[in-house]
């Protein structure tokens, strides 16, 4: 990074640019009777594409999807125009794959390697497609934390860490390093506690899962 970059204010087009959405939706709903979770109904849409909206109303202008269960259904039924959509065969050996698979389908390599990536990118705002009640607000004000390719930036609920998060691009690799089972990011993140600048959002959003049958009396 030049001096020059250290200190440039990027504009709104060059953050979009810089920061891709990165929507992990590969889970097979295990406690939901293997119903995909990328295949419930949420508001009229299905809830892989209620995330893909959230996510570009909040200035994501590229998106990739990592899909895993039953996927082909996913790619024939949701409307995913123009978004990257990346296939996780490892999607049963939890989100940490899902995660792994997003990372390097952002660097344009498939490496997961360096910060100046293949794609321009310098951030990913990671989401999970089973917490619909984390909408374009909370996405807009994680997103808007972004400085450059260093950057770890989490959405908080009453001071406690949640998504979406923001990666740059220079954790990338460290990251794909340590995710494995369903920990994803957590225990890179635990590592650079001090790093993470936190984003409340409790007043936009609310974090809950779709993860059990109980869960569904959430969904619209």
């Amino acid at each position: 990074m030049t001096d020059n970059e250290d200190t440039e204010v990027l504009t709104e087009d060059q953050v979009g640019d810089r920061v891709a959405g990165l929507l992990l939706a590969a889970g097979g709903g295990r406690r939901l009777g293997g119903r995909p979770k990328a295949l419930l109904e949420h508001r009229g849409h299905l809830l892989v594409e209620h995330a893909v909206g959230a996510l570009r109303a909040a200035g994501c202008a590229r998106v990739h999807v990592v899909l895993g269960a039953r996927a082909e259904d996913v790619r024939a039924r949701a409307a995913l125009d123009d978004c990257v959509l990346v296939d996780n065969p490892d999607w049963e050996q939890g989100m940490g794959s899902s995660l792994r698979a997003g990372l390097h389908s952002l660097t344009g390599t498939g490496t997961g390697t360096g910060t100046r990536t293949g794609t321009g990118l310098r951030a990913a705002l990671v989401c999970l497609v089973d917490q619909p009640g984390i909408g374009t607000e909370a996405m807009a004000r994680v997103r808007g934390a972004y400085r450059d390719e260093t950057s770890l930036v989490s959405a908080a609920y009453a001071g406690v860490r949640g998504h979406p998060v923001l990666l740059g691009a220079a954790h990338w690799a460290g990251i794909a390093a340590t995710a494995t089972g369903d920990r994803g990011a957590r225990a890179y993140l635990r590592e650079h506690e001090a790093e993470i600048a936190l984003v409340e959002c409790g007043d936009v959003a609310r974090p809950y899962d779709i993860d059990t049958e109980a869960d569904l009396v959430h969904l619209e």
